[in-house]
């Protein structure tokens, strides 16, 4: 496959940009590669600029659950930019984005919109501290909450791409105050609890982690942080920016059955434009400006575009509610792809939920970061490379989760699996 294109562009954009890109995991350093430069998308499918097609499985990091270029989404942000761009003031868009939100996660009493992920958790964050008055954080190794200052010690995805220390740039006058301990260990947080549980404002947590692959929060786990949090008047912060409607309508506390006190919501709210929202408990949602003392503001929160396209997508899934589908589609794929490996004598480990997954090659699936972190680098650089050539994109890093829309259909999934089974015969 020629990507000359691509490569003389990445080429150009490492003159201009740290790296050649915009976000780490882009530059394809984890898989030993150079970047791909797309041009256009549509349905399941990426072209690149050297007129490459793709059969997409990151779906820009998951708000493209109704596929690239969807008409319903396109049709609603077009409808939008005749009537103007952004205001910097309310509109009713917003209110009709908070009801959709309100009505699939029964947690969510109050909501504020920003613009990205990494605002919602930093202002959870801040927000938390500033309804407790208390400053230590419970986080969790692996799971990426975002570039935040206070949140960004082991932290999974790019930062365990490229093996950079827990908080460069970060000072230890702040970063002493979060403590980040194993995903999926209750006995490691009973222990780290009893220890900071005066001082602790709140725990941070993916229900279903996104940053070390797919990994599923144990049910007992999850229980424990709701039980003692709520025990020691202490803010549990589910962070579903990955999971929030890719899981299930309700999100990953929907499955679970558990009712944090604020949650973390990122770009499929926005249908794929730059968006973010957090919310919970309408009394600490009142400890927010205007109504309380905690600070928070942005320019282009709330943003008429990406409410448009919000709506759309989240209106056309209530409506549809396809992530019964789309597990048991990419299950299937998965499962071809497993026994495939196994006949190759190559350990193969894999999950999903709803439009959600992750893959490994190991034995047995992982729990936390450390099991990720053992799994085989060399067989997964190898296997990314190969279905890559073959026109499959799959995330670039063993640390990343992957996504699938409901335009992957039969005969694109069809496609898909013979192309990676081609790719598996070559590895």
């Amino acid at each position: 496959m020629n990507r000359n294109k691509s490569d003389a562009l990445f080429k150009e954009a490492q003159l201009l940009m740290p790296g050649g890109v915009n976000s780490p995991v882009r530059a394809f350093k984890n898989v030993n590669s150079k970047p791909v430069f797309f041009k256009s998308a549509n349905g399941p499918y990426l072209i690149d600029e050297d007129e490459n097609q793709y059969i997409d499985f990151i779906g820009s990091w998951g708000p493209m659950i109704l596929g690239h270029s969807n008409p319903i989404i396109v049709k609603a942000i077009n409808e939008q930019l005749k009537n103007g761009t952004s205001f910097g003031a309310p509109t009713k868009l917003e209110n009709q984005m908070a009801s959709l939100i309100k009505e699939s996660f029964r947690s969510i009493e109050r909501i504020r919109m920003v613009n990205s992920g990494t605002e919602a958790t930093m202002s959870c964050i801040r927000l938390a501290r500033g309804y407790t008055n208390r400053n230590t954080i419970i986080k969790f190794d692996g799971c990426y909450h975002g570039h935040v200052d206070s949140l960004l010690v082991k932290a999974g995805s790019g930062v365990s791409t490229f093996g950079l220390p827990d908080s460069p740039g970060i000072p230890e006058d702040l970063a002493k105050f979060t403590i980040s301990i194993p995903y999926n260990d209750t006995e490691a947080f009973f222990k780290t609890f009893d220890e900071v549980k005066d001082d602790l404002a709140a725990v941070i947590v993916e229900p279903i982690a996104g940053n070390m692959g797919f990994i599923k929060g144990h049910t007992e786990f999850l229980n424990v942080l709701r039980e003692k949090t709520h025990q020691n008047n202490s803010v549990l912060i589910f962070d579903e920016v990955m999971s929030g409607f890719r899981v299930n309508l309700g999100g990953a506390q929907s499955m679970y059955n558990i009712q944090p006190d604020l949650t973390a919501l990122g770009k499929i709210i926005g249908g794929g434009l730059p968006v973010g929202a957090f919310g919970g408990n309408a009394d600490i949602m009142k400890c927010l400006a205007p109504e309380g003392p905690v600070y928070q503001a942005g320019t282009l929160s709330g943003n008429p575009l990406a409410m448009s396209a919000g709506i759309a997508l989240i209106s056309e899934l209530q409506k549809t509610n396809p992530y019964e589908q789309l597990e048991l589609t990419i299950q299937n794929f998965l499962n071809a792809i497993s026994k495939s490996l196994e006949t190759n004598g190559i350990d193969f480990a894999y999950n999903a939920s709803g439009g959600m997954f992750g893959f490994f090659f190991s034995k047995k699936l992982p729990e936390n970061f450390e099991d990720v972190c053992a799994t085989d680098s060399k067989i997964f650089q190898k296997f990314f490379i190969k279905s890559l050539s073959k026109g499959i994109y799959f995330a670039p890093s063993k640390f990343e989760a992957g996504f699938l829309s409901t335009t992957h259909v039969d005969e694109v999934m069809q496609s898909a699996s013979q192309k990676v089974l081609d790719a598996i015969e070559e590895l």
